[in-house]
């Protein structure tokens, strides 16, 4: 067994309802190597802090072959599991997105996130067949490859406000049955919502959680899986970014810049 089978393996052992897997999502080797020094478990990716790294918006804009590249440098600069945020899979058709996958299992990743909307503008979610192919096609891939992938199906059902609950349980259990091993539902923290949807969904959940939500502990209660800060942490750092510049260059002063990481820090941490 290689030790990409073993990060697999342990990743996926990491699932537990009640003993959350907390991520706080990654966009380049920097943050990865930060994530990983203070403690996690795994690294994921968040593919807007991806795109927005790579002069891209996020929404399938972004071209696979620089989303890869970008996985290869963190699944490369940390020593724990690495799941990736791969969009709706980087392509129109479900050979594309096993294509996606083939590259991002040789990049060294062990799990994979794949969304069921569109990104063509009207914000529509994918009928749910033509989502189980593109799910299906992501399970044969990793097959062939030989590594047992974490597929993740997320369900942006709450997020778009396209449909309830029912709605929600009713994907997921399509997804799982074509091939995903646990279902991510952004656009809800709310304890009840989420402990019906642990409820009725026959797999480990996802929540993405941030300002406002439930701790971490609560989340852990309500049967949760998997925590993702998604991408919170991107947003807040280019948050500082944007600070530092209207105070540097409106008042003249650098207050924005008060309990940065020091530079030796930084450097240590990517030396290998």
């Amino acid at each position: 067994m290689n030790e990409q089978h073993i990060r697999a393996r342990q990743f996926r052992s990491l699932h537990v309802p009640g003993e959350p897997l907390v991520l706080v999502n990654a966009w380049d080797a920097a943050s990865a190597r930060i994530v990983a020094a203070a403690g996690a478990r795994a690294v994921a990716t968040t593919s807007a802090g991806v795109a927005w790294s790579r002069g891209a918006p996020d929404g399938d804009a972004l071209a696979r072959e620089t989303a890869v590249d970008v996985i290869r440098r963190v699944a490369a600069a940390v020593r724990l599991p690495v799941t990736a945020d791969i969009e709706s899979g980087y392509g129109a058709r479900p050979d594309d997105v096993a294509e996606t996958v083939t590259a991002v299992l040789a990049a060294g990743a062990v799990g994979v996130n794949v969304e069921d909307a569109r990104h063509d503008g009207g914000g529509a979610l994918r009928p749910v067949d033509e989502q189980c192919a593109r799910l299906a096609a992501v399970r044969a891939a990793a097959d062939r490859a030989g590594v047992p992938l974490y597929l993740n199906a997320r369900v942006d059902t709450l997020l778009r406000g396209v449909g309830g609950v029912p709605e929600t349980v009713a994907r997921a259990e399509a997804y799982l049955a074509a091939g995903a091993d646990g279902v991510f539902v952004p656009g809800t923290v709310d304890p009840q919502t989420v402990a019906a949807l642990v409820a009725a969904i026959p797999a480990p959940l996802n929540v993405l959680a941030g300002p406002g939500a439930p701790p971490v502990a609560e989340l852990a209660r309500l049967g949760v899986a998997r925590v993702s800060l998604g991408s919170a942490v991107a947003e807040a750092a280019y948050a500082v970014a944007r600070r530092a510049a209207v105070e540097a260059l409106g008042d003249g002063t650098y207050g924005a810049l008060a309990d940065a990481l020091d530079y030796g820090t930084i450097n240590e941490l990517m030396r290998d």
